[in-house]
């Protein structure tokens, strides 16, 4: 076991590593030349997966999962959604960054239509634009589970269904040269731990979001949590 004082103390050199490297990043950004504004890639990813609770039959749920024209925009926010075609959507995610490097994801993502029982999302192109320094392969599946009444299913709903999601995000992001002189250990986990910090405060906020709106969709009381 790890005693507290050894604790604080790769705490206190951690937080002193990154302090050093930020603020030789932000020098190097201010006297970059032109020659130094290259980019190399660093690819993080991750694997993620959870489910989200619909108290009602698989049938309702599928209903309402392939009408999504009708949802998705509505609980995607406060992201910015912009439609593309019949079953993709552009989405700006918000502004992230570290070391005084900023992006703002922008993604097209298309729903297909469920093969099988199982509803998968991808990345497509989004017409006329460049993502700026960065490229993110996203997939994820869906698949619904009806499940058993619990002691929190509302008393007037006998059904439960279990909508149990599996996502694999891949970023690649081209680092301009004062990046690059940062240890790549430090880069590696800095940028895994935003990629997880990103994707754990959207998937929260989508669910609860979803999960509202289905049950009043459907006039079906959800429990508040």
């Amino acid at each position: 076991m790890i005693s507290k004082n050894r604790e604080y103390q790769s705490f206190e050199t951690t937080e002193t590593v990154l302090s050093v490297a930020t603020t030789i990043a932000q020098a190097d950004t201010q006297q970059a030349s032109p020659e130094e504004t290259s980019r190399t890639s660093t690819r993080f990813y991750g694997h993620y997966q959870d489910c989200m609770e619909m108290f009602a039959s698989a049938d309702k749920v599928a209903e309402y999962l392939q009408n999504h024209n009708s949802w998705f925009s509505r609980c995607a926010e406060p992201m910015k959604v912009e439609p593309l075609g019949e079953n993709g959507y552009a989405l700006v995610i918000g502004r992230f960054g570290s070391f005084g490097y900023e992006v703002e994801p922008k993604i097209g993502l298309e729903l297909l239509c469920p093969e099988n029982g199982i509803y998968r999302i991808r990345t497509i192109p989004i017409p006329g634009y460049q993502a700026p320094g960065y490229d993110v392969d996203y997939r994820a599946s869906l698949q619904l589970v009806e499940g058993i009444q619990d002691c929190e299913t509302p008393k007037n709903s006998a059904e439960m269904t279990h909508v149990e999601w599996e996502l694999n995000l891949t970023v690649d992001i081209h680092f301009p040269k004062f990046i690059q002189r940062l240890p790549k250990p430090l880069i590696q986990s800095t940028g895994d731990r935003l990629l997880n910090q990103i994707v754990r405060q959207v998937s929260r906020r989508l669910t609860r979001k979803v999960q509202q709106d289905f049950h009043q969709s459907w006039d079906i009381p959800f429990p508040a949590k």
